[in-house]
């Protein structure tokens, strides 16, 4: 396992991370399995972990909770997530703070994951949704300052809204962020344009989220694949965005190196970008464990085929089913 030093934490994070959104929310959950698969993680030197009150109502929180007290004699980092106070994602510009994020409202979701994580400090405190027209609202910053003081919160990250990259830069100029989750992966590049030089210069740690473009750059999605009703999917891969996330992936697989497969490649490609502190697939079998594991090895793409992948740039906008 490689590791990266996480922004003005210092933290020295896996840079393969473990994300937690598949374990609530998702169907084909298997609770064995899913501690199985974590386990491995950490037997192969996983050691970030990401989840959310909102996975789950605190289900993820309390799987990780249970993660960390299996483990005590590793450090290992637990990063959660507030949900927004009238849950719904992503938040939209005419969302006010107050309906969002209001103070007592953080102060109350970061004791609620104290209690499911089992611990007496979150490593990452982050918000699930954001708009940066509230960067320099007070009420958020109070709350962040009174949890930082207390010993409740040792850092604080924002996960920013899907295909919404720029809508945190001036949040991040506030000082009171040390990391920001943003989508990023082979389609969705559009981070690179101004998200990531703002980190680099700041610091602030990046979250790359969605390494698999929710399953299409997996490369098993079809035009007749269809998800059940009650899963998250069914809702997203509507005909409109399957059919043309199928044809993007069809036109990646000619690109894909022998002896590697499209994952393994879209993992890598992630990897090959110095600004990406950990990445955070999510992980329900210990064989997809074990696969995404071993691409965290320090070993990049060519450069003339990360070339190449930059062609294949997807900029979409915001969608009533993009979520």
């Amino acid at each position: 396992m490689n590791y990266r030093r996480f922004g003005r934490t210092d933290w020295k994070v896996s840079e393969m991370g473990y994300g937690m959104w598949g374990l609530a929310g998702w169907t084909g959950s298997d609770i064995e399995e899913v501690n199985r698969s974590l386990d491995r993680s950490v037997e192969l030197g996983c050691n970030f972990f990401d989840t959310a009150w909102g996975y789950g109502a605190g289900k993820s929180e309390e799987i990780l909770g249970e993660l960390l007290k299996r483990n005590p004699e590793k450090r290992l980092y637990a990063a959660t997530k507030i949900p927004p106070k009238n849950f719904r994602w992503p938040s939209k510009p005419d969302y006010t703070l107050s309906e969002c994020f209001p103070a007592e409202h953080i102060i109350e979701y970061t004791e609620k994951s104290l209690k499911n994580l089992k611990v007496e400090q979150i490593d990452l405190q982050q918000f699930h949704v954001w708009e940066d027209a509230w960067a320099d609202q007070d009420d958020w910053k109070e709350a962040v300052e009174k949890l930082t003081k207390e010993g409740k919160v040792a850092h604080w990250g924002i996960s920013v809204n899907r295909w919404e990259p720029d809508n945190v830069l001036q949040t991040l100029r506030t000082g009171l962020i040390s990391s920001v989750q943003v989508i990023y992966n082979i389609f969705d590049q559009a981070p690179e344009d101004n998200l990531f030089p703002l980190c680099k210069e700041l610091d602030v740690a990046v979250i790359a989220r969605v390494p698999f473009d929710e399953g299409t750059l997996t490369g098993n999605l079809t035009k007749d694949t269809t998800f059940p009703a009650d899963d998250w999917r069914s809702t997203y891969f509507v005909p409109e965005n399957l059919n043309a996330s199928v044809d993007h992936a069809e036109a990646l697989k000619p690109l894909v190196p022998e002896g590697m497969n499209l994952p393994e490649m879209a993992l890598r490609f992630i990897l090959s970008n110095p600004d990406v502190g950990t990445i955070i697939p999510g992980m329900r079998k210990i064989r997809n464990v074990e696969a995404n594991m071993a691409t965290a090895d320090g070993k990049g793409l060519s450069t003339e085929l990360l070339d190449e992948l930059k062609n294949h740039r997807w900029d979409r906008t915001p969608t009533e089913w993009s979520q």
